[in-house]
Protein backbone atom coordinates (compact mmCIF):
# COMPACT_ATOMS: atom_id res chain seq x y z
CA UNK A 1 0.00 0.00 0.00
CA UNK A 2 1.23 3.71 -0.57
CA UNK A 3 0.40 6.51 1.30
CA UNK A 4 1.37 9.64 0.39
CA UNK A 5 0.19 13.10 2.62
CA UNK A 6 0.86 16.68 3.96
CA UNK A 7 -0.21 19.32 6.20
CA UNK A 8 -2.42 21.81 4.47
CA UNK A 9 -3.46 25.33 5.72
CA UNK A 10 -3.63 27.72 7.92
CA UNK A 11 -4.79 24.81 10.49
CA UNK A 12 -2.31 22.39 8.96
CA UNK A 13 -4.99 19.45 8.82
CA UNK A 14 -3.27 16.31 7.12
CA UNK A 15 -4.55 15.15 3.63
CA UNK A 16 -3.22 11.77 3.05
CA UNK A 17 -3.39 10.08 -0.79
CA UNK A 18 -3.90 5.90 -0.82
CA UNK A 19 -3.20 3.43 -3.31
CA UNK A 20 -2.46 -0.01 -3.57
CA UNK A 21 0.67 1.31 -5.46
CA UNK A 22 2.52 4.11 -7.02
CA UNK A 23 0.74 4.80 -10.56
CA UNK A 24 -2.46 3.11 -9.76
CA UNK A 25 -6.04 4.86 -8.62
CA UNK A 26 -5.84 6.41 -5.44
CA UNK A 27 -8.35 8.09 -1.97
CA UNK A 28 -8.06 11.13 -1.05
CA UNK A 29 -9.05 11.76 2.80
CA UNK A 30 -9.71 14.90 3.78
CA UNK A 31 -8.77 18.02 1.19
CA UNK A 32 -9.09 20.48 4.03
CA UNK A 33 -8.37 24.37 3.67
CA UNK A 34 -5.54 24.72 0.40
CA UNK A 35 -5.10 21.39 -0.08
CA UNK A 36 -6.30 21.24 -3.65
CA UNK A 37 -2.70 22.11 -4.89
CA UNK A 38 -0.92 20.06 -2.64
CA UNK A 39 -3.33 17.06 -3.88
CA UNK A 40 -2.36 17.82 -7.26
CA UNK A 41 1.17 18.02 -6.68
CA UNK A 42 1.00 14.33 -5.32
CA UNK A 43 -1.33 12.68 -8.11
CA UNK A 44 1.41 13.96 -10.86
CA UNK A 45 4.30 13.12 -8.87
CA UNK A 46 3.27 9.48 -8.20
CA UNK A 47 1.10 8.72 -11.53
CA UNK A 48 -1.92 8.81 -9.55
CA UNK A 49 -5.65 8.62 -10.49
CA UNK A 50 -7.96 10.16 -7.85
CA UNK A 51 -11.36 8.06 -7.73
CA UNK A 52 -13.24 9.49 -4.71
CA UNK A 53 -12.72 11.75 -1.35
CA UNK A 54 -13.52 10.35 1.90
CA UNK A 55 -13.78 12.38 4.66
CA UNK A 56 -13.33 11.39 8.63
CA UNK A 57 -15.83 14.75 9.52
CA UNK A 58 -17.09 17.65 8.18
CA UNK A 59 -15.82 20.47 9.74
CA UNK A 60 -14.21 23.23 7.54
CA UNK A 61 -10.56 22.76 8.28
CA UNK A 62 -11.17 19.33 6.45
CA UNK A 63 -13.37 19.58 3.65
CA UNK A 64 -12.68 23.25 2.24
CA UNK A 65 -11.57 21.53 -1.04
CA UNK A 66 -14.08 18.95 -1.15
CA UNK A 67 -15.53 20.80 -4.28
CA UNK A 68 -12.95 21.88 -5.92
CA UNK A 69 -11.19 18.13 -5.83
CA UNK A 70 -14.31 16.10 -6.63
CA UNK A 71 -15.22 19.08 -9.30
CA UNK A 72 -11.95 18.54 -11.40
CA UNK A 73 -12.03 14.80 -11.57
CA UNK A 74 -15.52 14.43 -11.41
CA UNK A 75 -15.30 12.14 -8.09
CA UNK A 76 -17.46 11.60 -5.23
CA UNK A 77 -16.93 12.63 -1.26
CA UNK A 78 -18.36 10.32 1.39
CA UNK A 79 -19.44 11.77 4.61
CA UNK A 80 -21.39 10.23 7.49
CA UNK A 81 -25.40 12.23 7.54
CA UNK A 82 -24.89 13.38 10.74
CA UNK A 83 -22.15 15.74 9.18
CA UNK A 84 -23.28 16.39 5.98
CA UNK A 85 -25.30 20.18 6.39
CA UNK A 86 -21.77 21.54 7.63
CA UNK A 87 -19.68 21.48 4.15
CA UNK A 88 -22.54 23.58 2.76
CA UNK A 89 -23.28 25.43 6.50
CA UNK A 90 -19.64 25.47 8.75
CA UNK A 91 -21.16 28.55 10.92
CA UNK A 92 -23.41 26.28 12.04
CA UNK A 93 -20.55 23.85 12.98
CA UNK A 94 -17.96 26.13 14.50
CA UNK A 95 -20.62 28.73 15.91
CA UNK A 96 -21.21 32.32 14.17
CA UNK A 97 -18.03 33.88 15.69
CA UNK A 98 -15.92 31.99 14.13
CA UNK A 99 -17.69 31.19 10.46
CA UNK A 100 -18.04 34.87 9.95
CA UNK A 101 -14.46 34.90 9.83
CA UNK A 102 -14.01 31.88 8.07
CA UNK A 103 -16.43 32.31 5.20
CA UNK A 104 -15.13 35.77 3.73
CA UNK A 105 -12.44 33.66 2.48
CA UNK A 106 -13.37 30.17 1.80
CA UNK A 107 -15.91 28.82 -1.20
CA UNK A 108 -18.11 26.19 0.44
CA UNK A 109 -20.72 23.70 -0.70
CA UNK A 110 -21.47 20.55 -1.97
CA UNK A 111 -19.84 18.84 -4.66
CA UNK A 112 -22.21 17.02 -7.30
CA UNK A 113 -21.70 13.40 -6.06
CA UNK A 114 -22.32 13.13 -2.33
CA UNK A 115 -22.38 9.63 -0.78
CA UNK A 116 -23.32 8.68 3.03
CA UNK A 117 -21.51 6.62 5.17
CA UNK A 118 -22.75 3.82 7.65
CA UNK A 119 -20.76 2.54 10.61
CA UNK A 120 -19.26 -0.96 9.94
CA UNK A 121 -19.40 -0.79 6.53
CA UNK A 122 -16.46 -1.39 4.12
CA UNK A 123 -16.20 1.12 1.17
CA UNK A 124 -14.15 -0.90 -1.73
CA UNK A 125 -11.88 1.91 -3.75
CA UNK A 126 -8.97 2.01 -5.94
CA UNK A 127 -8.49 -2.00 -5.12
CA UNK A 128 -8.54 -1.18 -1.65
CA UNK A 129 -10.26 -2.17 1.58
CA UNK A 130 -11.48 0.74 4.02
CA UNK A 131 -13.61 0.16 6.96
CA UNK A 132 -15.66 2.75 8.51
CA UNK A 133 -16.21 3.26 12.13
CA UNK A 134 -18.59 5.79 13.05
CA UNK A 135 -16.41 7.49 16.39
CA UNK A 136 -19.01 10.67 17.48
CA UNK A 137 -17.18 12.97 20.22
CA UNK A 138 -15.40 15.56 18.26
CA UNK A 139 -18.42 15.84 15.67
CA UNK A 140 -22.04 13.87 15.86
CA UNK A 141 -20.79 12.55 12.78
CA UNK A 142 -17.11 11.77 12.81
CA UNK A 143 -15.42 8.52 11.39
CA UNK A 144 -12.43 6.69 11.17
CA UNK A 145 -11.44 4.39 8.22
CA UNK A 146 -9.27 1.80 9.02
CA UNK A 147 -7.59 -0.96 6.49
CA UNK A 148 -6.80 -4.85 6.75
CA UNK A 149 -3.91 -6.78 7.95
CA UNK A 150 -1.60 -7.25 5.31
CA UNK A 151 1.44 -9.40 4.83
CA UNK A 152 4.60 -7.77 6.17
CA UNK A 153 2.10 -4.47 6.51
CA UNK A 154 0.80 -3.13 9.77
CA UNK A 155 -3.07 -1.88 9.32
CA UNK A 156 -3.35 1.81 9.38
CA UNK A 157 -6.09 3.63 11.03
CA UNK A 158 -7.16 7.17 9.54
CA UNK A 159 -7.88 8.97 12.35
CA UNK A 160 -9.11 12.46 11.99
CA UNK A 161 -9.78 14.46 15.23
CA UNK A 162 -10.27 11.07 17.37
CA UNK A 163 -7.13 10.49 18.58
CA UNK A 164 -4.00 12.31 17.61
CA UNK A 165 -0.44 11.34 19.55
CA UNK A 166 -0.61 12.46 23.24
CA UNK A 167 -3.99 13.71 22.82
CA UNK A 168 -7.76 13.74 21.22
CA UNK A 169 -9.56 16.05 19.24
CA UNK A 170 -11.79 18.81 21.16
CA UNK A 171 -15.00 18.47 22.12
CA UNK A 172 -16.14 22.04 22.93
CA UNK A 173 -17.74 22.77 19.54
CA UNK A 174 -21.41 22.09 18.57
CA UNK A 175 -22.10 18.59 18.93
CA UNK A 176 -19.07 17.65 20.28
CA UNK A 177 -19.30 15.34 23.74
CA UNK A 178 -16.59 14.31 25.94
CA UNK A 179 -18.54 11.23 27.06
CA UNK A 180 -19.06 10.34 23.66
CA UNK A 181 -15.39 10.73 22.21
CA UNK A 182 -14.35 8.57 25.17
CA UNK A 183 -16.72 5.88 23.94
CA UNK A 184 -15.19 5.81 20.72
CA UNK A 185 -11.87 5.69 21.85
CA UNK A 186 -13.09 2.39 23.54
CA UNK A 187 -15.43 1.08 21.27
CA UNK A 188 -12.98 2.13 18.14
CA UNK A 189 -9.36 2.65 19.34
CA UNK A 190 -8.74 0.23 21.89
CA UNK A 191 -9.66 -3.44 20.32
CA UNK A 192 -7.26 -2.84 17.44
CA UNK A 193 -3.92 -4.29 17.86
CA UNK A 194 -0.82 -2.53 19.54
CA UNK A 195 1.09 -1.88 15.15
CA UNK A 196 -1.76 -0.37 13.91
CA UNK A 197 -0.30 2.80 12.32
CA UNK A 198 -2.19 6.04 13.73
CA UNK A 199 -2.66 8.68 10.72
CA UNK A 200 -4.47 11.42 12.12
CA UNK A 201 -6.27 14.65 11.14
CA UNK A 202 -3.51 16.85 12.88
CA UNK A 203 0.32 16.09 14.03
CA UNK A 204 2.34 13.55 13.91
CA UNK A 205 2.39 9.27 12.48
CA UNK A 206 1.61 7.33 16.28
CA UNK A 207 0.56 3.44 16.51
CA UNK A 208 -2.15 2.11 19.40
CA UNK A 209 0.60 0.64 20.79
CA UNK A 210 2.37 3.88 21.71
CA UNK A 211 -0.75 5.64 22.37
CA UNK A 212 -2.14 2.63 25.16
CA UNK A 213 0.81 3.30 26.88
CA UNK A 214 0.94 7.18 26.98
CA UNK A 215 -2.28 8.60 25.65
CA UNK A 216 -3.99 9.49 28.98
CA UNK A 217 -7.11 9.65 27.36
CA UNK A 218 -6.61 6.27 25.90
CA UNK A 219 -5.66 5.25 28.93
CA UNK A 220 -8.84 7.03 30.71
CA UNK A 221 -11.02 5.47 27.73
CA UNK A 222 -9.17 1.97 29.00
CA UNK A 223 -10.51 2.54 33.12
CA UNK A 224 -6.94 3.94 33.64
CA UNK A 225 -6.18 6.85 35.95
CA UNK A 226 -5.52 9.47 33.77
CA UNK A 227 -3.33 12.45 34.22
CA UNK A 228 -3.81 16.25 33.05
CA UNK A 229 -3.99 15.77 29.31
CA UNK A 230 -2.06 18.06 26.94
CA UNK A 231 -3.50 20.92 24.73
CA UNK A 232 -5.96 19.38 22.35
CA UNK A 233 -5.50 20.06 18.69
CA UNK A 234 -8.20 20.45 15.53
CA UNK A 235 -10.98 22.36 15.13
Amino acid sequence: MFIAGFPAGAWGTNCYLVAPAPGEECVIVDPGHEAAGGVEDLVREHRLKPVAVVLTHGHIDHVASVVPVCGARDIPAWIHPEDRYMMSDPEKALGRSVGQQLLGQLTVGEPSDVRELTDGSVLELAGLSLTVDHAPGHTKGSVTFRTPQQPDLPPVLFSGDLLFAGSIGRTDLPGGSHDAIMRSLARVCLPLDDATVVLSGHGTQTTIGRERATNPYLKQAAGAAAGPGPVRRGM
